[in-house]
């Protein structure tokens, strides 16, 4: 069951880039879904892009390819989900047996979303 306040959006992404995103994403267990929804929360929090954008080397430009950019991405998603967890904070994780996300808690808990 969707929630009533969820919204569909559309993108275009490169397909080698859209499926090395689902398998990075599925080894932190979370769908492409769930790890766009924890890269807006967190660009919301911090009102700004997490993570460095920049024309340089120093942040992401030229010279950097789609994979170095996803890596960077996948490890700020770990970091931020490990602090959070450290914190006592639930983490977004998701079952591919059920097909479903839900929230863990630090007690092992799991809170299925929309299931």
């Amino acid at each position: 069951m969707k929630a009533q306040n969820d919204m569909r959006i559309t993108i275009r992404v490169d397909k080698d880039l859209k499926e090395r995103a689902d398998i990075l994403f599925d080894r932190l267990g979370m769908n492409m879904s769930t790890a766009l929804n924890v890269f807006l929360r967190k660009a919301v929090d911090e009102s700004a892009i997490p993570f460095p954008v920049s024309v340089t080397r120093i942040g992401f430009g030229a010279g950097w390819s789609a994979g170095d950019i996803t890596d960077a991405f996948a490890g700020i998603v770990k970091n931020e989900t490990a602090d959070n967890f450290k914190k006592g904070f639930p983490v977004a994780r998701y079952d591919a047996d059920k097909k479903l996300a839900y929230l863990e808690s630090v007690n092992g808990a799991r809170e299925y979303v929309n299931g």
